[in-house]
């Protein structure tokens, strides 16, 4: 600080090579949408890129309702000078219905032209809703899970051991199921226990094609067999700050779901896409800083997408919306992407409709 006149501390200049409006602008941790007097988007930062799952480029000269409908009671409140809305819904035009707080304002000495913030809250919750918490979901689901996957193996084991005990020779049919039902038990108990590993992963710079390349293979192979499956890849993606292992066990998670989801249809399809996003930066969880995820891996499907009543929830453990589903493989998939720094979400977008798990990493060091 230097000393004006009367001694006075007076502010240093900022510095020429300072963060210009471009800068900034993507790196603000609140979804932005900037609007001209004809109603048009103008400008779109990396947070609202990511709500709206709608690039920038895309958006810039769209009318607003093309990108987003905003709040039910928004024509009817609107007074021309702002408006608020306070956990509401919105439905982005790409993507679904999203809770958020909606704030719209003019911008001084600029007629017509209005800024638009979007604080999004997707599990604010009332407390008179008398909706479970995740965790007592999860214990329901667990019990509910564990009674069927464990009883039914048991019965038979039971059953094959009396049958064992009455005759005067060992029948192998007999012995076969029950080692057969013991190992379905333990393989569930396995996967049960890939969630209370609490070992750091090995993270290193990966380059991260030749995973996906192998993940689609292998899935070609097997569960994807006689599917297609896209890549839309680009090409100059640096070298990812992941754990090979871990990130091959993701992707294969996030394939085999996208072909589960698939049966049935007639022409099915999985897109494997790769994304640099510049200015990209989340927090990974409550109270942790925000960091650079610049790296944006997706996995698409052209199938139905979950049901509307679980979609919330599908990385909580024992929520799965397939009949025989055991709901561990999109929270494992959870776990493995937050204990390698970055984050993994959901969501249905529209034109054409398709399912999207979005990967969000961080880029290994220079």
């Amino acid at each position: 600080m230097a000393l004006a006149r009367g001694g006075v501390k007076r502010a240093k200049p900022v510095p020429a090579s300072g963060p210009g409006f471009a800068e900034t602008f993507a790196t603000l941790p609140v979804a932005v949408l900037v609007l001209d007097p004809d109603g048009r988007v103008a400008h779109a930062n990396a947070a609202c890129e990511l709500l709206l799952n709608h690039s920038e480029t895309s958006m810039i000269g769209q009318p607003y309702d093309a990108v987003l409908l905003p709040p039910d009671d928004y024509a009817e409140r609107r007074d021309g000078h702002g408006f608020a809305a306070f956990d509401t819904e919105i439905e982005a035009v790409r993507g679904q219905r999203i809770r958020v707080d909606f704030l719209e304002t003019q911008v001084p000495d600029h007629p017509g032209w209005r800024i638009v913030t979007l604080h999004h809250a997707p599990h604010a919750k009332r407390m008179n809703q008398g909706e479970r918490s995740a965790g007592a979901r999860a214990a329901v689901g667990a019990a509910a899970m564990l009674a069927h996957e464990i009883k039914n193996p048991l019965s038979g084991i039971r059953g094959a051991a009396q049958l064992l005990g009455t005759g005067e020779t060992v029948d192998p049919a007999l012995t076969t199921l029950i080692t057969t039902e013991v190992d379905r038990i333990a393989a569930l108990i396995d996967r049960m226990q890939d969630f209370t590993d609490t070992r750091p992963l090995k993270l290193e710079p990966t380059n991260v094609y030749p995973l996906l390349d192998h993940a689609r293979r292998v899935a070609l192979a097997g569960f994807a067999r006689g599917m297609v499956i896209e890549e839309r890849f680009d090409p100059s993606l640096p070298p990812v700050l992941v754990d090979p292992d871990a990130f091959q066990q993701v992707l294969m998670n996030l394939i085999k779901n996208a072909a589960e989801a698939l049966g049935g249809l007639a022409q099915p399809r999985i897109v494997l896409t790769t994304a640099y996003k510049h200015g990209m930066s989340m927090s990974t969880g409550a109270g942790r800083p925000r960091r650079p995820l610049p790296i944006e891996i997706c996995v698409i499907d052209n199938g139905p997408g979950a049901p509307e009543d679980i979609a919330e929830h599908l990385f909580e453990p024992f929520v799965s919306g397939k009949p025989e589903g055991k709901g561990l493989g999109l929270p494992l998939v959870e776990k493995l992407v937050r204990d390698m720094g970055g984050i993994v979400q959901y969501a249905r977008e529209r034109h054409p409709d398709v399912t999207v798990f979005r990967l969000l990493l961080p880029r290994a060091a220079a």
